[in-house]
């Protein structure tokens, strides 16, 4: 199949699928006129790495994820790990954002949110620390 039926199976955009074959993700035949032919198998690959982007991994733990799934011989606890070091990296994120809102909004419970030219909002986002 070509690459627009590819995406249509996969629910991948061309522009996705070509970019995830030029990182080497994933490698599909190529016809005697130099077109990309998707088989089933392709396909899988496709919405495998697209579930496991929606989870929140990396292009490469992405790689590192198909290598493991196509590894018969693999070790279950070593797919565990990387899915336990991605939930400490989400709650981690989560933290973070609930602290952004906590403090966006006591800054602006302080607003009046009127025609004065005074704005606590503005004035604590220039007070606040900087940190990453």
């Amino acid at each position: 199949m070509n690459i627009g039926a590819a995406s249509a199976k996969s629910g991948l955009p061309p522009k996705t699928i070509r970019y995830y074959e030029d990182i080497d993700l994933l490698v599909p035949d190529r016809s005697e006129n130099g077109y990309r032919r998707y088989n089933m198998d392709d396909i899988h690959c496709l919405r495998f790495i697209g579930h496991a982007r929606q989870l929140g991994f990396s292009i490469e733990e992405c790689k590192t994820l198909l290598s493991l799934y196509r590894d018969t011989n693999r070790s279950s606890g070593e797919v565990k790990e990387m899915a336990l070091r991605k939930i400490q990296a989400i709650e981690k994120k989560i933290s973070q954002l609930q602290s952004m809102r906590d403090m966006l909004g006591k800054l602006a419970e302080n607003c009046h949110g009127d025609e004065r030219p005074d704005c606590p909002i503005l004035e604590g986002i220039a007070e606040l620390p900087y940190s990453e």
